[in-house]
């Protein structure tokens, strides 16, 4: 079993598509460890996408992922991390395939509706970030 962090954005919150979204997260076979609906600050959202700090786009990034609620979800199955991604799908919603969430909730490339974690090195780093080990251990 592996684990992966999704982190649904303010767009998809504040469309009310977040339900849908976890449903279709279930379908996939992922089991939901953890969930949260928070409010990120300047700081965690700098934090957060710091990996992309010197990127043009990171200072848009971070003011959307502040512009609203976001809703952390810690995931679990076999071969989580690719899986999640293939059910996103690609990061520019008009290339993303028909449904995929970022198809069928997103609205642009910044306002894709959905993260996911990249490798599985760093899903362990990003989980860390929103919820401590206590909190996913007692999910088991």
């Amino acid at each position: 079993m592996e684990r992966t962090l999704a982190i649904l954005k303010p767009d998809s919150v504040a469309a009310g598509s977040a339900g849908k979204m976890i449903a279709r997260l279930q379908e996939e076979g992922f089991a939901i460890l953890g969930i949260k609906k928070m409010r990120l600050t300047e700081a965690q959202a700098q934090a957060f996408y710091e990996v992309h700090k010197e990127r043009p786009f990171y200072g848009s990034l971070v003011e959307f992922m502040m512009s609203g609620s976001v809703m952390p979800i810690a995931l679990e199955r076999e071969n989580a991390v690719a899986h999640l991604r293939e059910v996103m799908g690609a990061t520019d919603v008009a290339k993303a395939a028909p449904g995929t969430l970022r198809n069928l909730f997103g609205t642009s490339i910044e306002r894709n509706a959905v993260h996911g974690s990249d490798s599985p090195e760093n899903a362990a780093i990003e989980l860390s970030f929103f919820f401590s080990r206590a909190e996913l251990l007692a999910a088991q």
